[in-house]
């Protein structure tokens, strides 16, 4: 079997090294105080959302060494329909869709059934985390960043 090799597009890292550095110190800030599984399991899922090869393969490989289990990583395209997941997580997954699918909104019942499980300042960390990964993605997209590739 052969596989498909997508061309990059480019390597925005050297093309835009300011705005690249920037959304890298954006991805720091939004971490801090985060559960190191909760954050992986976020990104992984907005990733798959936007169809972010490269993005899943980069953070479900960080969430196994946060010590996230095959099981749950292979669930998480369909969480809600799996018992896998905390009721913080799932929270934390549906803000997650909401936040990612945007056009839709964010209703009141994700925003608040997340606010009932993380205190304002890491509501607000998870909201950055959560546009953080978007525009990572977008990115990564755009460019056709191959996984693999630094």
């Amino acid at each position: 079997m052969t596989a498909f090799q997508v061309p990059q597009r480019m390597n925005f890292s050297t093309v835009a090294p300011r705005v690249f550095k920037a959304v890298l110190a954006l991805d720091t800030a939004a971490r801090e105080g985060l559960d190191p599984v909760l954050l992986e399991l976020v990104q992984i899922r907005a990733s798959q959302i936007n169809h972010c090869a490269y993005c899943i393969d980069y953070h479900t490989s960080d969430a196994r060494n946060a010590g996230e289990t095959e099981e749950r990583i292979y669930q998480l395209s369909a969480w809600q329909e799996s018992s896998l997941y905390t009721e913080k997580e799932r929270a934390a997954l549906a803000l997650t869709e909401a936040v990612t699918l945007l056009p839709r909104g964010v209703s009141d019942e994700v925003y608040s059934e997340a606010a009932k499980h993380f205190g304002d300042k890491e509501l607000a960390q998870l909201i950055a985390l959560i546009f953080t990964v978007n525009a990572w993605n977008r990115m990564n997209v755009t460019t056709r960043k191959t996984p693999g590739t630094e």
